[in-house]
C-alpha cells in the first residue's frame, strides 16, 4: 500500500515506517526542511510545513492511507497552549489535505477518553476525530493512554495498581480504558489498521490495542 506519514521522526512515527517498509509498504513521510537526517530509512521524504494549510497536499495525492502522529511530545497540563498551537493545528492541516487529495483511509492517533486528567490535551484530540468524522473519510481512531517503551518508563511502577483496579468491579472499566500499553502494541496496531482499513470510522481502544497485539 502507499502510505503517508506525518510525525515521522517522532516517537512513534521513526518505529513504525521501518516496520511498514518492511512490510512492503511504499512510505512517503512529511518531514520539515532541516530534519531529513533524522527520518528513518525506508520512507520518501517531503519537505514541507505541517502547519501551514496546503503546505502538501499535492504529495498526498496517489496515497491509500495517511497517518497523523504528530503531537506534542511528553504531554502534560502544562502544555495546553502548544497543544493548540501544533496538535490541532497540524489535524487541521492533515485533515484538510487527506480530504483534497481523496486519501481512502485516514489512521489518527487520539487518546483514551474520558478522562479526569489532561483535559486540554484529550480536547484537543477529540476535536481532532470531529473534524475528520465531518470530512466522511474512513478512519481508525487509535487511542492509547500511556504508551510504556524507551525514555517512558517511570509508569511500570503503576503496573500493580491496574492488575488490582481491572479486577474490581467498581474500576474494571476505567482501568481497562486508561490501562497501559506498550510501543510494540501499538506499532501492532498502526500497521493492523494500515493493512486493513475502516470502511467507516472505527476505534481501536486500549483492549483493542492488547488484543490486536496477540494476534
Amino acid at each position: 500500500m502507499k502510505v503517508f506519514v506525518t510525525g515521522g521522526t517522532g516517537y512513534m512515527g521513526s518505529r513504525l515506517i521501518p516496520l511498514l517498509a518492511r512490510r512492503g509498504h511504499d512510505v512517503t513521510a512529511l518531514v520539515r526542511k532541516g530534519s531529513e537526517m533524522r527520518l528513518p530509512a525506508g520512507a520518501t521524504p517531503v519537505l514541507a510545513d505541517p502547519l501551514r494549510m496546503g503546505s502538501y497536499t499535492e504529495q498526498v495525492r496517489g496515497a491509500d492511507t495517511f497517518v497523523h502522529l504528530i503531537g506534542v511530545a511528553h504531554p502534560s497540563p502544562a502544555k495546553a497552549k502548544e497543544f493548540q498551537e501544533i496538535d490541532l493545528v497540524s489535524a487541521q492541516v492533515a485533515v484538510k489535505a487527506a480530504r483534497d487529495a481523496e486519501i481512502g483511509h485516514f489512521i489518527y492517533l487520539s487518546v483514551a477518553q474520558p478522562a479526569q486528567m489532561m483535559q486540554a490535551f484529550i480536547a484537543v484530540r477529540s476535536e481532532g476525530e470531529r473534524m475528520i468524522r465531518e470530512s466522511g473519510m474512513p478512519a481508525t481512531f487509535v487511542r492509547p493512554w500511556y504508551v510504556l517503551g524507551p525514555g517512558h518508563r517511570w509508569a511500570y511502577v503503576l503496573l500493580p495498581f491496574y492488575w488490582v483496579c481491572e479486577r474490581l468491579p467498581a474500576t474494571r472499566e476505567s482501568a481497562r480504558r486508561l490501562g497501559l500499553v506498550t510501543i510494540s502494541q501499538m506499532l501492532d496496531a498502526l500497521v493492523w489498521a494500515v493493512e486493513n482499513p475502516a470502511e467507516g470510522v472505527r476505534v481501536l481502544d486500549v483492549p483493542t490495542i492488547r488484543e490486536l497485539s496477540e494476534r
